[in-house]
């Protein structure tokens, strides 16, 4: 990955990843309206991040599978729980 955009999907990703998030939160910082800076989408469109409801009711977002392989593959998991 080498674009700015690239390099915040990888930063969304390692956010999620250091402890999962509530949806809500996630929206209010990553969600954008611009139509060129669309990290929260292209995050999910990638399977990079997942939602999972809890027994708490709210909507959690964490760090996928494939999203943790691609901050090992850029180097950056070293720094997630």
């Amino acid at each position: 990955m080498s674009s700015p955009i690239e390099a915040l999907i990888l930063d969304l990703v390692e956010w999620v990843a250091r402890a999962p998030r509530r949806y809500r939160d996630v929206i209010a910082v990553w969600g954008t309206s611009c139509p060129r800076l669309t990290v929260w989408e292209d995050t999910v469109e990638l399977g990079w991040v997942a939602t999972e409801g809890r027994t708490d009711g709210e909507i959690w977002v964490i760090a996928s599978p494939a999203g943790r392989e691609a901050l090992r593959q850029a180097g950056r998991l070293r720094d997630v729980a």
